[in-house]
């Protein structure tokens, strides 16, 4: 059976390890799909923070991480002698994640990655996102004549339209997610193809220090 899988990183990750309660091994969790369910394509949709990368939308679908990489150590090394300690530990953590997301390409994930975006609430506070809702659905729609079944690592609700057109043509629907981050009407949805990414799945996946 032909079987595809998507992560919404965002809904599934969201918190890391603090909210999780351990630390997911992405090699495992790739090695898993494969082995589980013979998975030939997954993808993984998620943010990446780009700095002052000019990234343009019209040209790309995702980010390029080398171009990426490449723009961060040069901006760094050219003004290192102006930033401060500050700035140059923030810069290194968007480095350290680009290296993360390269980790996830040589194992063989398929990424989409769009860039962190900061926005002030209505609160005045300063939040940072990087929704990929719209993107995830549309490869799910685009591909859908390429899977007979797929798995979707999300709770997120709004992605009930496109998982309803997804069974009504025939496909195999599961959901892998996290309880307490799974939309009622999701849980409904699934019924017993329903898999609690946090109950079933820590001593398969869990990163051992």
């Amino acid at each position: 059976m032909r079987t595809h899988v998507y992560i919404d990183a965002s809904n599934l990750f969201y918190g890391g390890k603090k909210s999780l309660g351990w630390s997911v091994d992405f090699e495992k969790l790739h090695h898993y799909f494969r082995t589980r369910f013979q998975a030939s394509e997954i993808y993984y949709f998620g943010g990446v923070e780009t700095h002052t990368f000019p990234f343009d939308y019209l040209t790309h679908d995702t980010v390029p991480l080398a171009e990426l990489e490449a723009h961060i150590v040069a901006y760094t090394e050219k003004h290192k002698d102006t930033l401060t300690a500050a700035k140059l530990a923030l810069l290194d953590r968007h480095l350290t994640q680009v290296h993360f997301y390269q980790k996830l390409a040589a194992f063989g994930y398929q990424l989409i990655l769009k860039p962190v975006k900061t926005y002030t609430d209505e609160n005045g506070n300063q939040k940072r996102k990087a929704n990929c809702d719209v993107e995830m659905a549309f490869y799910l729609m685009r591909d859908q004549d390429d899977f007979d079944r797929v798995v979707v690592l999300s709770g997120d609700g709004d992605f009930l339209p496109v998982l309803k057109h997804l069974r009504e043509i025939g496909k195999e629907v599961l959901i892998l997610a996290r309880g307490p981050r799974t939309a009622r009407e999701i849980r409904r949805f699934a019924g017993d193809k329903f898999m609690d990414f946090t109950d079933n799945l820590r001593t398969h996946l869990e990163r051992i220090a």
